[in-house]
């Protein structure tokens, strides 16, 4: 029940009992929808709203009514991919996304919400300059469509390292290297920190370097992608500084899966972290 777990109250971020701090709204917060599936999608709203913010990721239109009904934002849209591993790097795949992106970039537009994922999929042998040329040929066949719509396709940087053998889009310069070929406003990086630091390491640098294609942000604890806090390797008060430093006016997510006892607790943490 949501009602026992010693919520702060609107506005407020708290790490314990009695502390209350405003929150400075330095960033615009989220929350990872997959992360807290234990709670149903209007009892994460309710959970947000009264941590202090008012958006939640990767979420898809069967869900949509509910963020509305309770003034909750989908930062990060979802349900027009196919999966991972099956993505635009691949050319047997593109008929089938473009149906299932066009549709579904006019389901995001219509609902008033902005950013909508894409992923590049596996590499399956595939050699990363082919696969470059695949991811822009097949996105470019549904950019047009985005930029009437006023969405952005975003897709997401992932580790291959431990949780997503094969995935091609796995390094910042291969994605940058995509946008610089898309060449649109409309196609922008989702700079995970908890897959990029263990790919490349560097995240305060690369950013710096290449914010201007980091439309959406991700976190989570390196190693185990649990809590932020102390017990992992990742600086996340420095990282966020350095984010902001940039001028970014997006979302930074929270993605990590809790593993304390009290995951909302986890959540007021991660958000005060953020917004120091």
């Amino acid at each position: 029940m949501i009602g026992g777990m010693g919520l702060a109250a609107p506005g407020v971020v708290s790490a314990r009992a009695g502390a209350v701090e405003p929150l400075r709204a330095n960033l615009k917060h989220s929350v990872a929808r997959w992360t807290f599936q234990r709670y149903s999608v209007a009892e994460l709203c309710r959970i947000v709203r009264r941590i202090g913010f008012s958006a939640i990721d990767l979420v898809g239109p069967e869900d949509w009514p509910a963020l509305k009904a309770h003034g909750v934002f989908s930062s990060m849209c979802n349900g027009a991919e196919m999966g991972l591993e099956k993505g635009f790097a691949a050319t047997q795949f593109h008929d089938e996304l473009v149906e299932r992106y066009t549709r579904h970039i006019d389901l995001v537009a219509d609902a008033g919400y902005r950013n909508l994922i894409c992923f590049s999929g596996n590499r399956n042998g595939m050699d990363p300059g082919e696969g470059l040329a695949n991811a822009e040929a097949g996105l470019k066949r549904i950019l047009g469509h985005a930029e009437k719509r006023g969405v952005v396709l975003v897709m997401e940087l992932l580790n291959s390292k431990v949780d997503h053998p094969d995935y091609l889009c796995d390094r910042s310069a291969w994605g940058v290297e995509l946008c610089k070929r898309i060449g649109s406003g409309n196609f922008g990086l989702l700079y995970d920190i908890y897959h990029m630091q263990i790919m490349e390491g560097d995240i305060i640098a690369t950013i710096r370097k290449n914010h201007p294609f980091f439309v959406h942000y991700h976190t989570a604890g390196v190693p185990g992608r649990h809590e932020i806090g102390e017990g992992q390797e990742l600086n996340y008060p420095a990282i966020c500084r350095a984010i902001r430093q940039t001028g970014f006016d997006g979302y930074l997510a929270q993605e990590f899966i809790p593993e304390a006892p009290d995951p909302v607790a986890s959540l007021r943490d991660a958000i005060r972290l953020c917004d120091a």
